[in-house]
């Protein structure tokens, strides 16, 4: 029989800047394109784990090729 571990998960919400395209027509915002394929530079933590950050932002940044998010119509 394994012993399952007993660690606690590490989480941590980060936020860093990103390119965005915004679409205006007559004053009103049509839609918003967040250009996800920036690498992470200077991230903030938000919340959770500080002590995990950078092993975090390993993870999310590690060379995938992210799409562009795109809301709006």
């Amino acid at each position: 029989m394994t012993k399952l571990s007993s660690a606690t998960p590490r989480r941590v919400v980060f936020q860093y800047l990103v390119p965005v395209h915004v679409e205006v027509e007559d004053g009103l915002v049509r839609s918003v394109t967040v250009i996800d394929e920036t690498p992470v530079e200077n991230p903030t933590v938000v919340e959770g784990d500080a002590d995990y950050l950078e092993e975090a932002v390993k993870a999310a940044d590690d060379g995938q090729p992210w799409p562009s998010w795109q809301f709006g119509h």
